[in-house]
């Protein structure tokens, strides 16, 4: 484990590849891990929980951690590098520079969560700076998110390859998040999110391709107080779509107390055929739960 970049970009040897996290590692976490170390001669991953994404302080304070128990699984997934910065490390001083993704970064969670699309930009774009990796591994969950750091890469010419990787799912179907661990006994409440994209993939395999019918699959699953958005996109640009033609995600979000939840389903027609990504699930109870 290292605490600062300097140090970590003096042991970088051959293809690098990144792993950036908040920590509270989950199988999704260590599935990029897994991945990169299977393809690169060395893999970092960064544990910092960036406040600059955080648009309430109240959840910025409730966010799970565990450091020894990150650090012992990213070792076992082959991670050969641990990057713990403290604040003073990536921002010396309050940020007065900020990225912002124009049009990408400012719908869905721009309107619902203001803020939050540049933090996540400006300390990707920081790690990138400083850590120089040859890849950089992010999953499919937050699809927007992996919109927005391709192309801050492209806009910005980093000598970086971004690796979208599958979303991983609990055995019931929620996509695994390190806050699934909050939501208690409203667990069972969240799972209306996931079975409404389910029903709308299972829509569009038998023919659907109108956005106003797959996002309406979505809203009939889970309750109006509880449904921030369901919205068909373009993939690439997160415009809003009519149609599931070419590279869509149907994604969503919503919140169940204090928790709130996002997930997507991908869906791909194009004159080689049609596929709805639903990601993968996991075959046992997910780590974040402990013993329990």
């Amino acid at each position: 484990m290292v605490t600062t970049t300097a140090e970590a970009r003096g042991q970088a040897r051959g293809v690098v590849g990144l792993v950036p996290t908040m920590g509270f590692l989950h199988e999704g976490h260590l599935s990029l891990m897994e991945r990169s170390a299977a393809e690169c001669d060395l893999t970092m991953a960064t544990l910092y929980v960036n406040p600059l994404q955080f648009d309430d302080p109240a959840d910025l304070a409730r966010y799970p951690a565990d450091h020894d128990r990150d650090l012992a699984l990213a070792e076992a997934c082959g991670v050969d590098l641990m990057v713990v910065p403290g604040p003073e490390e990536m921002f010396p001083s309050p940020p007065l520079t900020g990225v912002t993704v124009a049009g990408i970064g400012e719908r869905l969670e721009g309107e619902f969560r203001p803020g939050h699309m540049t933090g996540v930009a400006t300390v990707v774009t920081r790690l990138l700076a400083a850590l120089q990796p040859d890849r950089a591994y992010f999953g499919r969950k937050d699809a927007q998110q992996l919109a927005v750091v391709t192309r801050v890469v492209r806009d910005l010419g980093f000598p970086v390859e971004v690796v979208g990787c599958p979303l991983v799912r609990e055995v019931d179907g929620l996509a695994l998040s390190s806050r699934n661990v909050l939501l208690g006994r409203r667990r069972s409440k969240a799972l209306a999110l996931s079975r409404g994209l389910m029903g709308a993939a299972d829509r569009f395999d038998q023919g659907e391709r109108r956005a106003t019918a797959l996002e309406a699959a979505v809203r009939s699953a889970v309750p109006d107080d509880a449904l921030e958005y369901a919205r068909l996109c373009e993939a690439s640009t997160m415009t809003g779509a009519t149609m599931a033609e070419g590279e869509t995600v149907l994604v969503a979000a919503a919140r169940f107390g204090p928790v709130r939840i996002i997930d997507n389903v991908c869906l791909v027609a194009d004159r080689r055929g049609a596929s709805a990504d639903r990601g993968v699930r996991l075959g046992h109870p997910s780590l974040i739960y402990g013993s329990e």
